[in-house]
């Protein structure tokens, strides 16, 4: 099985490739993840990634879809993997699509969890945690038990993240849109576009989430 999760910068989509790789147990393929572990593997590609990091350029598509390709191969990609964060163009799409291809493989499903902009501002800018546990919490939907303390280890610290703010939130937000937008159409006439209301409590987002991992199995 091998799905692409899409899905805004706080819309929880992390969240659900985790459980996937758990319940499922599907590896989340994250492409940060895979250029860091690429690089200290010393590996013929890895190096090719390195040398372009180091020279402060972006990795190229070819190199992040042999990447890819290499880290499917592994023993714990037997299952299949769920790709997060990739792709984000429609060249990245179709380079993807001709890797699995030539392996016999194919993107069974993109799942899109979407979230209205309005609400993930509220949601990111809200957030806080405590400085010394790193417990978080939440201005509306999460404070602690006593206001100002932390429930965990009863610290008076907390942090927020400096680019939880809503100029930068909505600025990330922008960016997604634009780099999604075109990927939406691209699988949508492949029919295995599938939208989850991301807005829903995180359990049935992962209820939904496997209704159409196991519908797209059954069809396999």
């Amino acid at each position: 099985m091998q799905l692409i999760l899409l899905g805004p910068p706080g819309g929880g989509k992390g969240t659900q490739a985790k459980r996937l790789q758990e319940d499922a147990g599907l590896v989340q393929l994250s492409t940060g993840d895979m250029l860091r572990a690429a690089v200290a593997s010393g590996s013929s590609i890895g190096q090719q990634a390195k040398a372009v990091i180091e020279a402060g350029k972006l990795v190229s598509d070819d190199v992040v879809i042999s990447i890819i390709a290499d880290r499917i191969e592994m023993p714990d990609a037997k299952k299949g993997f769920v790709l997060d964060g990739f792709p984000r163009t429609i060249a990245q799409a179709e380079a993807l699509d001709a890797m699995l291809k030539a392996r016999a493989r194919r993107i069974d499903a993109v799942i899109e969890v979407r979230v209205p902009d309005t609400y993930l501002v509220e949601r990111i800018t809200g957030r806080f945690t405590c400085a010394k546990c790193g417990t978080g919490y939440h201005n509306k939907f999460s404070r602690p038990k006593v206001d100002g303390v932390c429930d965990k280890c009863g610290s008076r610290e907390f942090v927020r993240r400096p680019d939880d703010n809503e100029t930068a939130v909505r600025t990330r937000l922008e960016a997604y849109h634009r780099q999604t937008a075109p990927l939406l159409p691209y699988y949508e006439r492949k029919g295995i576009l599938h939208v989850v209301d991301g807005t829903l409590p995180i359990a049935e987002v992962a209820r939904r989430i496997e209704a159409v991992v196991a519908a797209a199995a059954v069809r396999n």
